[in-house]
């Protein structure tokens, strides 16, 4: 399996994230974006939640402060849109969206995926694609009960001390979900280990993405 670095040590990779809820970037992607820093990319992220309020809020903030410590730059937007009506909202998703891509030019766009179970979610994805024509896109996994997994066909190996980091940050801020029986450290490692074992990863660890179109140079 060939591997193809978005960036190496000490080049720029600018990153548009884009999370239907607080720790959603997190969990299908924090890996990826701690690994990136970890190994000295310059990342310049933004960092984008569409439902956070209250103490949802709080900690989407707090955790994006944590898994961005360390990028070159960061910019935390956090929307309030009502946590599983966005299709009833999606004229109001979009004049946001809209906004932020008036500010943003990403190399690389991470977003939910087109047929996750979650409404929410396959709303983003559809406004993602709908908004930018002319970027890079992938679109990560988040576990849940419906059992909605699918084949991914892009891997990014994590180290262990990374992934380890990953779950630490999300048992720490994420409180309001701890007792969901989905939000588990066993569920995130058991899900890193399968997608490390698709790739064979060097460290056995990896997440998983989606490419629905790449141009090739």
């Amino acid at each position: 399996m060939m591997a193809l670095p978005l960036a190496r040590p000490g080049e720029k990779l600018s990153v548009l994230c884009l999370g239907a809820h607080a720790d959603d970037i997190e969990i299908g992607a924090g890996g990826t974006l701690l690994g990136w820093i970890a190994a000295g990319v310059r990342l310049e992220v933004d960092w984008c939640v569409l439902s956070a309020q209250g103490p949802r809020a709080d900690e989407a903030e707090a955790s994006a402060a944590s898994f961005l410590s360390g990028a070159a730059s960061r910019r935390i937007r956090l929307a309030g849109f009502p946590d599983t009506r966005f299709p009833g909202h999606s004229d109001a998703i979009k004049d946001w969206l809209l906004a932020v891509r008036d500010q943003v030019a990403p190399q690389l766009i991470l977003t939910h995926r087109r047929d996750d179970a979650h409404q929410d979610h396959r709303e983003v994805c559809q406004l993602t694609w709908n908004l930018f024509r002319d970027h890079l896109i992938l679109e990560y996994e988040t576990p849940k009960w419906d059992g909605d997994l699918g084949q991914p066909n892009v891997y990014m190996p994590v180290a262990n001390s990374v992934l380890d980091r990953k779950i630490e940050l999300l048992m720490a801020h994420f409180g309001t979900q701890r007792s969901k029986d989905w939000f588990q450290p066993e569920v995130f490692r058991a899900l890193a280990r399968l997608r490390g074992m698709e790739c064979r990863a060097p460290e056995q660890w990896a997440e998983a993405f989606f490419a629905r179109k790449l141009r090739l140079a």
